[in-house]
Formats: structure tokens, C-alpha cells, sequence
């Protein structure tokens, strides 16, 4: 299935001629990957940085995030999430043309981060928590990410050295729930007029499953490329991965490697990762192997 590309300010994403690498920028103090930039004196200064060093590494896209969705993370005021949001969106847009997304569930976040200078909003509630997202999205025109969701903090669990995880959370049939539920996100996204050429879906790998089901999503990430939109995965150091291999987030590069890997071979057209850098290693080699004889380098 051929999908349509997406233009974003001066970006072209062509779909399905290589795999694309959305940096992630946590302007958080308690992030679970703990790489959060909150607690730094000038933390401004210090997002802006590393977001430059991940486009010099290679990243399409920069994501920048105020509020934690760690299992078992709390709330974030509005103001709180604006204050630690805006300036960061503000400094990356006068510095370079790359695309910048919000990672935000807050309409009036994703209203002002957009009009700051982001154009990709990133909703890990699939326009499911907030009913004036879609309207915000259709109205600026703006690309957005439609993630599946089934956290509920009574399943999150904290381990000493995986971190939190979800445990005991069901599915009838785990693809097809997540199919499902991401063509209602879909439906509120189109409904409120967002083009179709202008989602993303996200299967949402480590929010609301089990290791066992993040596993299974990555095994038969395939059977959503029937519902025709392009697919971002984020494996990177999540808990899964941790499980696995019982090891602490900072020793979990290789994991995600894997998993960078494996989601390629299955039909991710976006990875969402840390470590841009030797992740952008991983890509190019998966894409030489994945979408042979004509790679496109990044």
C-alpha cells in the first residue's frame, strides 16, 4: 500500500523510501529514562543543545515533552507544562528548520506550542483526554501522532530494577483491540478535519501492556498497515526491553537496538528514540536490508 507523503514547513517525509528518527527532548525532571532536563540551572540552554546535537546525529524531527508518562507518573498542570514547553520550542524554531513536535494531551498546550513555532502534534491519548484537540489540530493544519492508550496507574507497578511497567492488562485479541481504538482516534481526527494525509498513527509500545504484549505488538506490527497511515514506534529504553534483559534503563541501548531493528523489518515508518545517534546506525543498516535495491540514506 502506497501512503501519500506529508510535507511539514520545508520537510518531506516520502513513506516507505527509509525509515525517519523523531528525537525525543524531555524538559522534565522526572522522566523514567532518565535523561529529563528540568533540573539542569539553564535548562533552556541545555534542551536546545542536546535537540541540536540529535539533528547534527541525524534526527527528521525533534519532540519535545514538559510532562512524564512514566507508568504511574502524576499529572501536570497546564501552566506548569506551557512554562517548561514554550521557551524550549521558541529557541529550537529560531535555531533550526527541522520539524518540532509537542508532546502534549493538552489542547491549549498543543495551541500554544504550535503557534511558538511546532508544527507536529504528538497526543499519547490519541485525541481521546482532551475533546478540543482535534479542533486545535484541524484548525492549524498542523501533522499529528495519534498514539494508543490503555494506561491505568491500578496496573503500573514500580520495579527495583526495570522501573514502572503495566501488569494484568487485557485484551480480547491484542491487535485487533489496537486497531480498533486507533481508527477511533482516526475518526475524531478526520471528523474535526484533519486531512488524512496529515496522520500519523503510533501503537503506543509500553503504554498499558505487558512485556509480553509489547513483544507481541512489535512481532505483528505488519497487520497495521492495513489501516493505511504511516507507523512511529518508541522502543526505545522502555521497560520491556528492561524485562527482558534485567537491566536499568541506562544499560539498555542494545535492546532498543533490537527493537529498533525488528520494528523496521514490520513497517515502522518513524522511530522515536534517545540515542539518535547510533540509532541512525541501526536505521541505515535495517533500511539497506528492509527496502533493498534502493536505499535512501538519511
Amino acid at each position: 500500500m502506497t501512503i501519500p507523503p506529508l510535507t511539514v514547513g520545508s520537510a518531506r517525509f516520502d513513506w516507505g523510501r527509509r525509515t525517519y528518527l523523531m528525537g525525543i527532548l524531555n524538559v522534565t525532571s522526572d522522566s523514567f529514562s532518565g535523561d529529563g532536563l528540568l533540573s539542569q540551572t539553564d535548562w533552556v540552554g541545555a534542551a536546545l543543545a542536546q535537540a541540536l546535537d540529535q539533528i547534527r546525529a541525524g534526527a527528521d524531527i525533534v519532540d519535545v515533552g514538559g510532562e512524564s508518562t512514566r507508568p504511574g507518573s502524576l499529572p501536570l498542570s497546564l501552566d506548569e507544562e506551557l512554562y517548561r514547553v514554550l521557551p524550549v520550542i521558541r529557541a529550537l524554531a529560531r535555531a533550526t528548520e527541522v520539524p518540532i513536535s509537542i508532546d502534549t494531551s493538552k489542547a491549549e498546550v498543543a495551541r500554544q506550542a504550535l503557534a511558538a513555532g511546532a508544527t507536529i502534534i504528538n497526543d499519547v491519548w490519541g485525541f481521546k483526554l482532551d475533546p478540543d484537540m482535534a479542533q486545535v489540530a484541524a484548525e492549524s493544519g498542523a501533522a499529528v501522532v495519534l498514539m494508543h492508550n490503555r494506561s491505568r496507574s491500578q496496573d503500573a507497578i514500580q520495579d527495583a530494577v526495570v522501573g514502572g511497567r503495566y501488569v494484568g492488562v487485557q485484551y480480547d485479541d491484542l491487535m485487533q483491540d489496537i486497531a480498533r481504538e486507533i481508527t477511533e482516534s482516526v475518526a475524531l481526527a478526520l471528523a474535526a478535519g484533519v486531512a488524512p494525509t496529515q496522520i500519523i498513527i503510533d501503537p503506543g509500545l509500553g503504554f498499558g501492556k505487558t512485556v509480553a504484549q509489547n513483544l507481541e505488538l512489535i512481532d505483528r506490527l505488519g497487520e497495521l498497515r492495513r489501516l493505511g497511515y504511516p507507523l512511529l514506534l518508541g522502543p526505545s529504553r522502555k521497560s520491556f526491553t528492561g524485562a527482558v534483559l534485567q537491566l536499568p534503563v541506562d544499560q539498555r541501548l542494545e535492546g532498543t537496538a533490537a527493537a529498533v531493528a525488528l520494528v523496521i523489518d514490520r513497517g515502522a515508518d518513524i522511530v522515536r528514540v534517545h540515542d539518535v545517534a547510533a540509532m541512525r546506525r541501526v536505521v541505515v543498516v535495517a533500511d539497506a536490508i528492509t527496502r533493498r535495491p534502493a536505499p535512501v540514506a538519511p
